[in-house]
């Protein structure tokens, strides 16, 4: 069985309503499926940002100062 939908009220710029309102009508989509779906690709890449940051979390460390050392010993600077 699906999970019953949430309702919540949610506050929007008079543009931006007007721009998703027309694009509700343009894609024949509801208002809430356009922002179930843009909240989701939000927090799709947000998963994803936490993956790489994860995935480098034992990197090494260089700091400011270093890393302009390097620049400049490789002439890139």
């Amino acid at each position: 069985m699906k999970n019953a939908a949430m309702r919540a009220t949610v506050y929007l710029d008079p543009e931006l309503h007007k721009a998703l309102r027309l694009k509700a009508v343009e894609t024949s989509q509801s208002l809430s499926k356009l922002v179930n779906d843009a909240i989701k690709e939000s927090l799709a890449e947000d998963a994803e940002d936490i993956a790489a940051f994860e995935e480098r979390a034992k990197e090494p460390l260089i700091s400011y100062e270093a890393m302009v050392k390097r620049l400049r010993k490789d002439g890139r600077i």
